[in-house]
């Protein structure tokens, strides 16, 4: 006989893994906000080189998930790959993360289109019931399959849809007090951004700064909710709103300067459970729930407010015409009170012909935080056609 126990034990350790990787744990009173936290993961070296900042960035194929609408001004096809171990102080060498990624300009349809698959691998797990007989094992894993499209509205505006497929495979085993339901979930979401890099742009003082600015926003994991067990215990996706700003204060034929910055909010609301200790034994006055979509796009904000938009920025060097090698830094902040994630971190990355590799390094201001030391490794290769560099 299979133990409940055991079942839910292992379900709350993987959980308390997906929480880790963006800090949910740091504060007692701090709780998971949504499920498959995964889809947060920042995915490419080049952006987690910069604070996890690339919203207003559109040169590579990683622009579906920081911003769709960055895609429209790309030319030619795309294809990138990305692998990190993740949260290296568990020194677990079966727990990583990769990202694929693919674009195509295509004339005909006056746009571009994409597709991309997110893979999270929480490792093999023992299943033992409550007389410790060895059940056998099962691997945990989660991932997400996306699908868009992105076209010019003006030749300085441009916008992106995703579409994307979620499965979450924490315990495959059934459970015993819901027959027929295990610890596996599927839902789907979409994703919608916008990006405008004028070609020229006027500023008082500043007279004109020509196409040295961009702005991006991205509203990401707009869908149903994600059932394991429990319809009741349903939890939403990870509902994200992020605003980047790049500018460029250097430009010339072998030296660029970037400089970028992101501001992320998750909108998601969470009610906390209401027990009355006054009664023996104590009694639940409710039960914990969350607001459905699009009530909670707006309520979410009456929870935290502006404590808990995170900020991502950094900066970015170029050398070479064309572009030949780059150095990066950026600095990741989250308020205290909802996660307290501050790190910074390292990248570079090289150009050759049709190829180019990015590497990031993590480093947490925190000791011994599970994100600490997290490389990140992505390699591309772009041919037939030039981007429209936005940055």
């Amino acid at each position: 006989m299979k133990s409940i126990r055991t079942g839910k034990t292992v379900i709350f350790a993987l959980i308390l893994l997906s929480l880790m990787q963006f800090g949910a744990l740091n504060k007692l009173n701090a709780q998971g906000e949504s499920a498959v936290p995964f889809l947060l993961i920042a995915p490419n070296a080049r952006a987690d080189g910069m604070g996890e900042a690339g919203a207003a960035l559109s040169d590579d194929g990683s622009a579906a998930y920081w911003n769709p609408g960055g895609l429209a001004f790309e030319k030619g096809q795309e294809v990138s790959i990305t692998h990190s171990n993740w949260l290296p102080q568990f020194q677990l060498s079966d727990l990583f993360y990769e990202y694929f990624a693919y674009r195509n300009h295509i004339e005909a349809i006056r746009g571009t289109i994409s597709a991309s698959v997110i893979y999270l691998n929480l490792g093999e797990f023992n299943r033992r019931d409550e007389f410790n007989n060895d059940l056998g094992n099962f691997k945990a894993f989660e991932f997400a399959i996306t699908g868009g499209y992105a076209t010019k509205i003006t030749n300085d505006l441009g916008i992106g849809i995703n579409l994307r497929y979620i499965h979450s495979s924490l315990d495959p085993s059934e459970s015993q007090d819901q027959p027929g339901r295990k610890g596996v979930a599927s839902t789907v979401s979409f994703d919608i951004g916008t990006l405008w890099h004028p070609s020229r742009l006027v500023l008082p003082g500043l007279g004109d700064i020509e196409d040295r600015f961009s702005i991006g926003m991205n509203l990401s994991n707009l869908g149903p909710k994600l059932t394991y067990i429990q319809a009741a215990q349903a939890d939403p996706l990870p509902t994200n709103l992020r605003l980047g700003l790049a500018i460029r204060p250097l430009k010339t034929d072998y030296n660029n300067i970037t400089w970028v910055i992101d501001f992320s909010r998750l909108l998601v609301r969470r009610y906390p459970q209401i027990v009355d200790s006054s009664q023996t034994p104590p009694v639940i006055v409710r039960e914990s729930y969350v607001d459905n979509l699009p009530k909670s796009l707006f309520t979410a904000w009456e929870s935290g407010g502006l404590k808990k938009v995170t900020i991502g920025t950094g900066l970015e060097y170029w050398y070479g015409k064309p572009k030949l090698f780059a150095i990066r830094w950026g600095y990741f902040y989250e308020h205290p009170q909802y996660g307290n994630r501050k790190f910074m971190t390292f990248g570079a990355g090289i150009r050759w012909d049709i190829f180019g590799f990015d590497f990031s390094y993590l480093s947490a201001i925190e000791e011994n935080h599970p994100l600490s030391e997290t490389l990140r490794f992505t390699l591309l290769i772009r041919w037939g056609g030039e981007e429209e560099e936005v940055q």
